[in-house]
């Protein structure tokens, strides 16, 4: 069994797009760990806010197959493909992280480079994983997260 970490974000019907997902990823692979829900600006495109959190999960299935599932999750949910990458989008789901597989392919590349990038990335994957360490730089996510500069991504935690 590996662990695995996920993005999940939508701006499009997000409550319930988020909520279908995370009940599709639980049916797949059951127990989720989970994040606090974020609300975030749209970055790189004029948009309504996005819900942004992160998911871990434990799996048997190879790294190819959990992308599969991710894409048909996202497929049934109305994702459009043919929009640009900063787009308005019904869901995302990126693997973030697979173990701690070092991977450089064309269309996939992990530790996702997005961890070090985005706010909405970063944040709740150091909430859910602070203490594991990032299988390129070595340094935990916590410590990341300490060095990253939060204001210039604002973002704040959904109310329960």
């Amino acid at each position: 069994m590996v662990k695995v970490y996920v993005s999940v974000g939508s701006n499009i019907d997000r409550e319930r797009n988020v909520a279908s997902a995370l009940a599709e990823l639980a049916g797949e692979y059951g127990d989720l760990q989970q994040s606090r829900i974020f609300e975030t600006e749209a970055v790189g495109f004029e948009g309504d806010a996005f819900y942004n959190l992160v998911i871990a999960f434990e799996t048997g299935q190879t790294v190819q197959q959990v992308v599969e599932v991710l894409n048909r999750i996202e497929d049934d949910h109305g994702r459009d493909r043919s929009a640009g990458k900063f787009s308005s989008r019904t869901l995302d789901l990126d693997l973030l992280l697979y173990d701690d597989l070092v991977l450089d392919e064309p269309r996939l590349k992990l530790p996702r480079p997005e961890i070090m990038e985005y706010a909405f990335v970063l944040q709740p994957l150091a909430e859910i994983a602070g203490d594991m360490k990032h299988p390129v730089t070595g340094f935990s996510f916590a410590a990341i997260w300490d060095a990253f500069d939060p204001t210039a991504q604002p973002m704040w935690p959904l109310e329960k």
